[in-house]
């Protein structure tokens, strides 16, 4: 008779059969009335681009393994799935395939959906969203209308980052060294009316906050703390000569005012827009600056350059001393007031500026000890700390109290005050596209700007749309923004500028605890209940951007009583990239890695054809560069558990993951090698449920034992996320249970003990086949539904440990001992050890150092 061993698993239909059944009993319906503690777990959702890839893979199974050990640990689970679904790639898919947007993205998601459901992940699908829909961004437009009225909102006209490619607006956060996040074209500098949220109003509570988020990794709060930019400082006035005006300078560094030698403004500043009216080169000059990339990378890269515009201030720190202003391009508008006093010897711009320029370069601050008449300032700034020199009253005084006695008497003078500046700035939610959410106003010329009254909400978008001239088709459609004054009644305009796609993520979270609220955006009980987000995770990509507004977002929602919590995730976990090895051919043209063959010396060739492939380093995967691999290959071949498997085992969530084929088939292997372990097991299994027998074997108590230390290190494991550890110990345990004699007494009873244990285990990491190997074991009861397994304590602590025995700190062996023995009986059997008595040849050591319960450290 054929043993059951020698079947094969069959993937495929294992799991789809239990993915339907999960979905028959509604198994991860999230209740509000559930009694048991909340979680409420959230990946960030995707933007339905048609495909998933692997990144996706491992954040959702991220995720998922997280959403099941909660739940099987006793807790109700919020665990949902949406679609970040407005966005400019789906107008430039309506404009490469003749497609509308709305069909576009609704296909994607379908097909999507789909592929997520064929990972077996644990969604509520009952609550699913796209933020297409009018269902979803009507009340969007309803909060917008809140935050006006509560003075959240405002309009008007500003400067902003132009992206000529995509002819839309981009907030400073989606500018990456000068180019467009999406596009990678060079941003220009465009004068236009926006909208702006006011971030700034919270930029305070915003920083502060960061400290409670102690479930955040550090680098992202720091990212938050940097971009929030606090700084405190001076705000002063510098008179200029000859006319009767000033221009205002904030600094965080009034002790250097001695060492000034320029003043500079933006090229956006309105005394520099005054000056360009009548001098041609000066406009000229502006419009070059207009075109420089906004990020500070950029500005750090770029040549210094400036304008001689022929005026002077007056230092009001340094009686008769008047400097020259220029309009600077390393100056923006977007910082302090967008003018600058420029103090070359301590700041690297203003230095590489003076000397471009030939400017006076004086040094006013020297490193403590030093002879100030030895400082020679050559091509680098000092920025750092010291005392003040060349600068009369000052002198002698470390920059902390010089700071503070500038600052004093700019006070009493009245030409200054004290200030805190932040580098955040108000985020520009207008964006000059058609497939957003519409923004919610009318413009009359009679009434100004007037909300869209609530009744008449949602705006939704023209269906009759045409993308064949470039700009926002919302502008070039012959009636849709032409409209009544909900005032007046007289002829008005719609606002034609649609929300920043950021705008619809920054409140996602809510939604999903009431998705099926009409009257508002969610309700504000579930929002209690659930919120905050116990786990969330994503990309670090999105430390600033989509976190820090939704942070905002949240705060402005409890401004205007929507909900009650400030923060809307109490932990973050921020998952690496997935990378693979890339592949040239002969021509330098990149290869899939599907049409590569990798041979045993590392060396690879082309399948077809057989020329020899250039092999590079692993990078993330990327199309452009081709080294991808298509998870739904990898899941019609091996299954989703196995994919599963492997994202989990490989190296810890934060860092990357290097895809190998090695990796996927031993993750594959061992899938299969649990299953048999299962189901034809080295010795029969007594049925669920059977009493302890009286007596077990010596290698069958170790296992029992090691089964009990299982469950409590993989616990302590998935609280703090450390899968792969995890993983690791379950594999351990897996090789312990195949080593137990079957003939030894009460090796049935442990080998059942420890595949339960094992599949229970699994459950959250492998699901279906936790199903499989459950239903095997003869279980009725969904492993979904049978909770985690507890450890025996008396079986987890241990008798005795084993202590390290090093000879100058090099490791020699070990001995066993009765744990906490006396220091004196591991002192003596470390010496006892051959290895160690050979090393003293009978000398005394100089000195032995034991470390209760670790290590013997024998000093020679």
């Amino acid at each position: 008779m054929t043993s059951r061993s020698e079947e094969r698993y069959n993937v495929r239909e294992t799991e789809a059969k239990w993915q339907t059944v999960w979905e028959e009993r509604q198994s991860f319906l999230a209740r509000d009335d559930d009694p048991r503690p909340k979680y409420y777990v959230l990946e960030m959702f995707p933007y339905p681009s048609g495909r998933i890839h692997m990144g996706h893979v491992r954040n959702y199974t991220l995720g998922d393994v997280v959403a099941r050990y909660k739940r099987a640990r006793g807790h109700a689970v919020l665990h949902p799935m949406g679609w970040d679904a407005f966005g400019l790639p789906a107008e430039n898919a309506a404009i490469e395939r003749g497609i509308h947007p709305a069909k576009w993205t609704r296909e994607n998601i379908a097909a999507m959906r789909t592929q997520l459901k064929s990972m077996g992940l644990s969604y509520d699908w009952t609550r699913e969203l796209a933020t297409c829909e009018p269902d979803y961004y009507r009340h969007e437009q309803k909060m917008f209308l809140d935050f006006l009225k509560a003075g959240l909102v405002y309009r008007k006209e500003s400067w902003v980052n132009w992206d000529p490619v995509e002819h839309t607006v981009l907030a400073n956060e989606q500018v990456i060294d000068g180019r467009g996040w999406r596009s990678g074209a060079l941003v220009e500098k465009r004068l236009l009316s926006q909208w702006f949220l006011k971030i700034t109003a919270f930029a305070e509570d915003l920083l502060t906050g960061l400290s409670q988020l102690d479930r955040w990794p550090d680098r992202v709060r720091l990212m938050q703390e940097n971009w929030i930019g606090r700084s405190e400082g001076l705000r002063l006035f510098f008179d200029l000569v000859d006319r009767d005006d000033r221009i205002e300078i904030y600094t965080t560094r009034p002790d250097t005012l001695f060492g000034a030698s320029f003043c500079a403004i933006a090229a956006n500043h309105p005394l520099a827009g005054a000056l360009a009216a009548d001098n041609p080169a000066l406009a000229q000059f502006i419009a070059e600056c207009n075109r420089l990339g906004t990020s500070e990378a950029a500005l750090e890269t770029a040549e210094k350059k400036g304008f001689a515009t022929g005026l002077k201030v007056r230092n009001p720190l340094v009686d008769g001393q008047e400097l020259p202003v220029y309009v600077a391009n390393f100056v923006l508008m977007d910082y302090g007031t967008g003018a600058i006093f420029g103090c070359p010897a301590h700041d690297q711009r203003d230095l590489d500026f003076a000397r471009k320029y030939g400017l006076p370069v004086t040094p006013v601050v020297a490193p403590k000890g030093v002879d100030p008449a030895s400082i020679v300032v050559g091509n680098e700034a000092f920025v750092e700390d010291g005392v003040m020199i060349n600068s009369g009253p000052l002198n002698g005084l470390p920059v902390a109290e010089a700071k503070a006695k500038v600052i004093d008497l700019m006070e009493r003078r009245n030409v200054g005050q004290r200030a805190v500046n932040y580098r955040l700035r108000d985020w520009g939610v207008s964006r000059q596209r058609y497939w957003g959410c519409p923004i919610p106003v009318i413009h009359c010329p009679d009434c100004g700007v007037v909300p869209v009254p609530a009744e008449s909400l949602p705006v939704t978008l023209p269906e009759d749309v045409t993308f064949d001239k470039p700009g926002n088709p919302l502008d070039h459609h012959p009636s849709w923004k032409h409209v009544a004054c909900p005032k007046c009644g007289k002829p008005a305009k719609r606002e034609t500028d649609t929300f920043d796609t950021f705008f619809e993520s920054s409140w996602y979270f809510a939604r999903f605890c009431s998705p099926g609220e009409t009257d508002r955006g969610f309700s504000r009980a579930a929002a209690d209940h659930w919120l905050p987000v116990d786990q969330y995770i994503g990309g670090i990509e999105h430390a600033v951007l989509h976190l820090l507004y939704s942070r905002f977002f949240t705060r402005a929602l409890k401004t205007c009583g929507y909900l009650n919590v400030e923060e809307p995730f109490a932990g973050l976990l921020t998952q690496g990239m997935i990378c693979h090895e890339t592949y040239k051919d002969a021509d330098g043209h990149w290869l899939l890695p599907t049409d590569v063959e990798k041979r045993a010396d590392g060396s690879a060739i082309e399948i077809n054809g057989g020329r020899p492939v250039a092999v590079g380093r692993s990078e993330k995967m990327s199309k452009s560069k081709k080294n991808v691999i298509d998870p739904a290959g990898i899941i019609a071949t091996y299954g989703a558990d196995t994919a599963r498997l492997f994202m989990l085992s490989d190296s810890p969530p934060e860092r990357d993951l290097d895809w190998t084929d090695a990796g996927i088939d031993g993750a594959f292997r061992y899938v299969n090698r649990l299953w048999r372990m299962v189901v034809d097991p080295v010795v029969a299994l007594p049925p669920p449920g059977s009493p302890a027998p009286d007596e077990f074997g010596p290698k069958a108590r170790k296992a029992r034992q090691q089964v009990h230390k299982t469950i409590a290190l993989v616990g302590e494991d998935l609280d703090r996320f450390h899968f792969n550890k995890a993983v690791a110990r379950i594999r351990e345990l897996s090789n312990v249970l195949a080593e137990i004699p079957a003939t030894e007494a009460g090796a049935g009873w442990v080998l059942r003990e420890g595949m339960e244990t094992l599949v229970r285990l699994i459950g959250p990491m492998m699901p279906h086949l936790g199903e499989e190997l459950w239903f095997e074991l003869g279980y009725e009861q969904l492993l979904v539904d049978s909770g985690w397994p507890e450890a025996d304590p008396s079986l987890v602590s241990e008798d005795s440990v084993t202590l390290a025995v090093q000879v100058n700190g090099k490791l020699k062996g070990t001995v066993e001992m009765a744990k906490d023995a006396d220091k004196g009986l591991a002192e003596a059997a470390a010496l006892a050890l051959p290895a160690v008595a050979s090393l003293l040849a009978g000398k005394a050591p100089r000195k032995v150092i034991v470390v209760p319960n670790r290590i013997v450290n024998v000093v020679v």
